[in-house]
């Protein structure tokens, strides 16, 4: 099959699960293209069977917000012909649903079709999609799309809440994660070597948003190291960053903080890891705490949207209410403090991991899905 894949390049789950399966699908003998505006994070410069169309957005004096989303309706529609894709993939509604559509339109009038299937990943139908401006063509992107995925039932559910469940029928396919990678024994511990190989390492990943609560991280960190000397490794970058700093310093564990910015290669730092925070307001999946599991690592994170889906509650890690940082503190204590129940948590996290959410497994129903979507002579 010849494949468009558009997602959000920069960090996050979604530009990351997408990359990954586009991937996946090239070593299965598929044409993949990526159509985005900047190569994606996990894209290396040069793979078989996989193409880059960067999507350019001019900057004239009318637009005071440039509008990508026709910018990529058209770059769309030029690699569908050029390239005879047979259909288009989308990770989000909006705006990538959207442009889809319209560069399907345009394929018709021209006597051409492609099939779009569409990925809802979480804030395109948490967030955006049900804010006033945005709810109608969140709807009709969805209800238009030949096909379309969630990434957990929890989002599923919210999605026939907010949208109702006109249109085609939403498909859960959770992520997934290569075992290959997320494979603790295979690499170097070079955070214990950096950290002390006494002192238990504590980490958190993600874009540093809001609904990440990154100051719960902090403070959870906090309590933990009070009783049990430990570190605690911050990765990525984002707008409550400072905040996470602040409160590192008015905690007085600022020493022990660090924070290592945006970073390509996380499976050798989580194969060091001992524990994984993830306190956060909403997730609609939680591919980061999916990636500590198979890493080994138990999770202590939130009973909040798709993580129970993730994290089995009291054998992988401990789930805890949102803002309850006294809980994950004492079940971050109870993990790091007993050897052998840590080494029983991690066992089970990493063949958890591996059984549920291979990679092999996901995208074969990926492939499946894009079968049934076409056409029997197309595929």
């Amino acid at each position: 099959m010849k494949i468009g894949i558009t997602c959000y390049p920069t960090y996050g789950g979604s530009g990351a699960v997408a990359t990954e399966l586009g991937i996946a699908l090239a070593e299965r003998g598929h044409e993949v293209h990526f159509i985005t505006y900047r190569q994606p994070f996990r894209l290396p410069a040069f793979l078989p069977r996989i193409f880059f169309h960067e999507v350019d957005v001019g900057r004239y004096p009318l637009f005071e917000f440039p509008p990508y989303d026709l910018a990529l309706a058209v770059r769309m529609h030029e690699v569908v012909l050029t390239h005879g894709l047979e259909l288009l993939h989308c990770h989000y509604a909006i705006p990538h649903a959207a442009s889809a559509w319209i560069a399907r339109e345009m394929l018709r009038e021209a006597g051409q079709d492609v099939h779009l299937v569409t990925t809802l990943h979480g804030t395109d139908i948490t967030i955006v999609g049900q804010d006033p401006s945005f709810y109608p063509i969140t709807k009709f992107s969805i209800e238009k799309s030949d096909r379309i995925t969630a990434v957990s039932q929890y989002l599923r559910e919210e999605t026939c809440r907010a949208f109702g469940c006109e249109g085609p029928e939403i498909e859960v396919i959770h992520n997934f994660i290569d075992p290959k990678v997320y494979d603790r024994d295979k690499y170097p511990p070079l955070l214990k070597n950096e950290f002390g190989a006494t002192k238990p390492i504590l980490m958190h990943v993600s874009n540093f948003r809001t609904v990440k609560r990154v100051r719960d991280v902090v403070r959870v960190y906090a309590e933990v190291n009070r009783e049990l000397p430990s570190v605690l490794v911050m990765i990525g970058d984002g707008p409550d960053r400072p905040a996470a700093e602040e409160e590192a310093r008015m905690l007085g564990v600022e020493d022990s903080v660090s924070f290592l910015g945006k970073l390509d290669q996380i499976a050798p730092l989580l194969a060091a890891a001992d524990l994984f925070l993830l306190p956060s307001q909403s997730e609609s999946f939680g591919l980061s705490a999916l990636e500590a599991l198979a890493s080994g690592v138990p999770v202590v994170g939130t009973n909040a949207g798709g993580l129970p889906e993730v994290i089995r509650d009291g054998e992988t890690g401990f789930l805890c209410g949102i803002g309850d940082v006294p809980g994950m503190s004492a079940a971050s204590l109870a993990i790091l403090s007993d050897r052998r129940r840590w080494t029983e948590m991690s066992k089970l996290a990493s063949s958890d991991a591996r059984e549920r959410f291979a990679q092999d497994a996901i995208v074969s129903k990926y492939e499946a899905l894009y079968r049934t979507s076409l056409p029997a002579s197309k595929t």
